[in-house]
């Protein structure tokens, strides 16, 4: 992220007016190896390309944030492959993390990984340090520690269904490993910031806050959530939650979160009702069927929908409602960016 993109998200947060309005969008594994050219595998395994492809993506879009920024990550395996899950891997589909905790008497042997030597979080700093000259030269910063998010490890290590089960048939084990999860949490966040101290933002993922009512989000997601978010003295705290997030929307201030990213069939105003104005938005026209499978045509019309449907634009990126998804074009990206710019 160059700084002048730094600056202008911390106006966007402050609520001060920003023009153009910005865009800006999370792009990893998903889109940007294919839409660079390379498959997954190579995106994950070659150094090189790695940093070829991110270079790729802002050359080409200098205009829009790209959020983390030169995301060094490998799929949803960096995490809780330091906890031991074997990762399963493929040439060009993400890779996928197998279970370790079979039965919630597993949770008692469960130690806390150390990042800084445990499954790939080690390669994860590496690679950043490889390329961080190139990264610099090119006028951007490395701005984020990234981590996927205490309930979304838990379910990588647990199974989806049975984490969830757990919160009411197994509140103490529940508890328990989203307390070793956490503590590694806070060790990887601040791993982040020792070693690049560019860094500011805190950047948490975590989809499953979406799948639980307001009182195990209380109870079970958001101590987690705000202890990982205060790892460190961040000037901005942002949050990802592409599933439902009515439920979470009320708590975000409170939390310390500046900045959310949400699910495309809420609303705008829906989401700035439902924070009390107090947090900024990342988004929102749909990823999938309207940026990915959509014509430059339907993208621009999305927009200006998006747009046309707020009174205040103010703490506003806009974006889509998640994370860039697989097949979307460079003609769509140029739609949307000519869209707010009109």
């Amino acid at each position: 992220m160059r700084r002048s993109q730094w600056t202008a998200l911390l106006d966007v947060i402050d609520g001060r007016d920003v023009a153009p309005l910005p865009v800006g969008f999370i792009i990893d594994s998903p889109w940007l190896p294919n839409w660079a050219g390379m498959t997954i595998r190579d995106y994950f395994e070659d150094d090189a390309k790695w940093l070829e492809a991110n270079l790729k993506a802002v050359r080409e879009f200098p205009d829009i944030t790209f959020l983390p920024g030169f995301w060094s990550e490998f799929g949803m395996c960096t995490e809780p492959s330091a906890f031991g899950c074997e990762c399963i891997w493929h040439d060009n589909e993400l890779p996928f993390a197998e279970k370790i905790i079979g039965d919630v008497a597993d949770i008692e042997r469960l130690e806390k990984p150390d990042p800084a030597r445990d499954g790939l979080c080690p390669s994860v700093i590496d690679r950043l340090k490889l390329h961080e000259d190139a990264i610099v030269s090119e006028g951007h910063e490395i701005k984020f520690a990234v981590s996927r998010g205490p309930l979304n490890l838990a379910s990588f290590l647990m199974g989806n269904t049975e984490f969830l089960m757990a919160m009411h048939m197994n509140p103490g084990e529940c508890r328990k490993l989203l307390e070793i999860i956490t503590a590694f949490t806070l060790d990887w966040l601040r791993l982040q910031k020792r070693a690049f101290p560019s860094i500011e933002g805190i950047f948490i993922l975590d989809d499953i806050v979406g799948f639980i009512g307001e009182d195990d989000f209380k109870s079970y997601a958001l101590p987690y959530l705000e202890s990982a978010f205060h790892a460190f003295d961040a000037k901005v705290r942002f949050f990802h939650n592409d599933a439902p997030g009515k439920v979470c929307a009320p708590f975000l201030s409170g939390m310390g979160i500046d900045l959310f990213n949400f699910a495309f069939d809420h609303t705008l105003p829906e989401m700035g009702e439902w924070t009390g104005g107090k947090v900024a938005l990342l988004g929102n026209i749909p990823p999938r069927d309207v940026l990915a499978q959509g014509s430059p045509d339907d993208v621009s019309a999305a927009v200006q929908e998006a747009i046309g449907s707020l009174e205040d634009t103010s703490r506003l990126v806009l974006s889509c409602g998640g994370g860039m998804p697989p097949g979307v074009t460079t003609a769509n990206i140029e739609a949307f960016q000519r869209s707010v710019s009109a």
